[in-house]
């Protein structure tokens, strides 16, 4: 048999080569969720016969074109299809060493995205550290997280976190067939970033999920991102129908509307529609970081951060912000994440750069409210119930757009995977000379945990200190990356009114 063909549960697979990689591309882990299984859990898919080619991807899932993402992530323009649960294999070698294996979720804001995008390609990490990458689609937007149980039945309990439960089947399936990859199913590290990394903090909650992965890596989100209570998910199901055309109820319709059809109509409400899982007391019983509080992932490693200016990004996206000025800033950023208090006011004002524009000084409230704060309380849970922690910030701030965005949202993706040669990427990165270095650092300090839990080595310039509830380190990627005790403490006491 050749090398390139395993044989998996469900059939044999023929993939191809990549710089020494093998790599199978479109493996379906599931059937496609269309006609009757449209908002339907997932289930696992048909057997075939004979061999399948596993050289081209599947289908992305139904989602936006979106320009300005497509251009800085390197997605391909790819058709998209509600038939579109696929992943896809890297490895060393399909033989019987059982390697570690690291499952990526990629992000988009549960809107869009795709594991076949060339920044999350994983011939890197599998040849530089021997092990196996694993690359996923999941269902987004209103395919993936449309809360119909209340107007539709039982049938559609689920439908809120089909998302979610689409990356459990996932996971299920590395367990049942990656040692036919040379994987070792006991040894998974779960990976996402912004709502992939929001869906690892859901996983770590998940009582369906325990046992699946052994360690999780959360970049740039948390359990906290973009979940949305019951209310706030029935009155975006109400809009969404209503102009879609389906009366609650009406089965038919919800069935037979073209995709594309019912897609447009939830994106012609415009941005205040937001996707993401749901607490429906169903998948999801209670918020995911109470879980972990009360020891849901107890002595589960994680190693969790952020970027130092997450939220300079969606600047690219909404101009409006960086026009406004500094009251109109602040009524804004309260309508957005709710009252600020004088104290966390002063800490900004007092620790801005004299020179940075008005945006970029307040700005820095919403990176903490949307992402610093959810990676805290993660951080917090996990230290409390004996779990290793590894925290880090990445300072690498990229010169592209006049250097305004810093070290925003997404800008570390590259050099984690060590992809800063792809499609796109320079675009974003820029060119600094002490990226490759940064680039370094991160992927082999991510292959590092993922094989031990521990993200030490001779690939940093210093010992990278675990965070405890006494000392609470991080690692600071940079230009000189070094550990810190507790760099996020002052802001944090601001928000807390211990200043």
């Amino acid at each position: 048999m050749e090398r390139t063909i395993v044989e998996t549960r469900y059939g044999r697979l023929r993939g191809g080569m990549n710089e020494g990689v093998f790599v199978w591309k479109g493996i379906p882990y599931a059937k496609a969720p269309v006609g009757e299984r449209r908002f339907l859990p997932p289930e696992p898919p048909e057997a075939w016969d004979g061999v399948r080619e596993a050289i081209s991807f599947g289908p992305v899932v139904m989602q936006p074109s979106d320009p300005i993402f497509s251009g800085l992530l390197g997605r391909m323009n790819e058709a998209p299809s509600e038939d579109g649960l696929y992943l896809n294999v890297w490895s060393p070698a399909a033989d019987e060493k059982k390697r570690p294996v690291l499952v990526w979720i990629h992000g988009g804001a549960f809107l869009f995205g795709s594991g076949s995008s060339p920044w999350y390609d994983g011939t890197a990490f599998a040849k530089h550290g021997d092990v196996v990458v694993v690359t996923i689609n999941y269902r987004m937007n209103v395919f993936g997280f449309l809360h119909l149980g209340d107007l539709f039945g039982g049938e559609y309990a689920s439908s809120g976190n089909l998302g979610i439960l689409d990356q459990v089947a996932a996971l299920r399936w590395v367990k049942e067939n990656i040692a036919a990859f040379g994987g070792d199913p006991d040894n998974v590290t779960i990976f996402g970033e912004s709502a992939g990394a929001a869906s690892v903090g859901v996983l770590l909650s998940l009582p369906e999920a325990r046992g699946l992965f052994q360690r999780a890596i959360l970049q740039s989100g948390s359990g906290s991102l973009l979940l949305r209570s019951p209310e706030t998910a029935m009155a975006a199901t109400e809009r969404i129908l209503e102009r879609a055309g389906i009366r609650p109820g009406d089965r038919g319709r919800l069935l037979s509307i073209p995709a594309g059809e019912l897609l447009q109509a939830a994106l012609s409400l415009g941005p205040g529609v937001m996707y993401g899982p749901v607490i429906d007391g169903r998948v999801l019983r209670r918020h995911p970081i109470e879980a972990l509080q009360d020891g849901a992932a107890g002595g589960v490693p994680i190693l969790i951060g952020v970027t130092k200016d997450e939220y300079n990004l969606f600047t690219l996206t909404d101009l409006s912000w960086t026009k406004l000025g500094e009251r109109e800033l602040l009524d804004r950023i309260s309508r957005e994440v709710g009252p600020v208090p004088e104290a966390a006011i002063r800490y900004y004002a007092e620790t801005a750069e004299p020179s940075a524009p008005a945006w970029q000084k307040w700005l820095r409230i919403m990176t903490y409210r949307v992402f610093v704060e959810g990676m805290l309380r993660t951080a917090d849970a996990q230290a409390a119930h004996g779990a290793d922690v590894y925290m880090y910030r990445f300072d690498y701030e990229t010169p592209v757009f006049g250097g305004r965005l810093k070290a925003c949202h997404a800008l570390e993706l590259p050099f984690v995977f060590h992809n800063l040669h792809q499609p796109g990427v320079a675009n974003f990165v820029g060119a600094r000379p002490e990226r490759e270095a940064i680039a370094n650092e991160m992927h082999y300090a991510w292959l590092s945990f993922a094989r031990t839990g521990d993200p030490n080595g001779a690939h940093l310039p210093e010992a990278w200190p675990a965070y405890t509830s006494e000392r609470k380190a991080a690692f600071v990627f940079s230009a000189a990356s070094h550990a810190e005790d507790d760099p996020f403490g002052r802001e944090r006491a601001a928000w807390q009114g211990r200043v």
